[in-house]
C-alpha cells in the first residue's frame, strides 16, 4: 500500500491519535451539546493534522509553514474548548491535564517542523 509523505511525519501520527481520544471523550458529552461543543471540538481537533497533511503538499516553505501555522492555531482553539467542557463539567479534569500534555507534545512538534523548514536551503 502506497504511503502518502505526511503520514510518515511524526507529528501528523501524535495529531491524529490526539482527534481520535477527542471524539472518543465528547461521546460522553450532553445530547443537547452535539451541535455545540462537541461538534467545535472535533472540528479543530481534525482541523490540526488535516492542516499538517495540506502543508506538506504544498510545493513551497512558504505555504507549508502556512498550514503548519493554521494547525497550530486550531490546537489553541482546541484547547480553549477542552478548557470552557472542563468549566461547564462536560470533561473530567483528569482528561483536560492528558489533553494538555499532548497538546505541549504536538505543539512542540509542530515549531520544530516550522523551524526545520527555515533551515531548509
Amino acid at each position: 500500500m502506497y504511503t502518502f509523505n505526511f503520514e510518515k511525519l511524526d507529528v501528523w501520527k501524535k495529531s491524529r491519535i490526539y482527534t481520535r481520544r477527542v471524539y472518543t471523550v465528547t461521546k460522553e458529552f450532553p445530547d443537547d451539546e452535539k451541535f455545540g461543543i462537541t461538534n467545535q471540538l472535533r472540528r479543530s481537533s481534525m482541523s490540526v493534522c488535516s492542516n499538517i497533511a495540506e502543508g506538506s503538499s504544498r510545493a513551497s516553505k512558504k505555504d507549508q509553514k502556512h498550514f503548519y501555522n493554521i494547525a497550530y492555531s486550531s490546537l489553541m482553539e482546541n484547547i480553549n474548548q477542552l478548557i470552557l467542557s472542563n468549566d461547564l463539567g462536560y470533561l473530567k479534569d483528569k482528561y483536560i491535564e492528558e489533553f494538555r500534555k499532548e497538546a505541549n507534545i504536538v505543539s512542540f512538534m509542530l515549531s520544530n517542523l516550522r523551524k526545520a523548514l527555515d533551515r531548509k536551503v
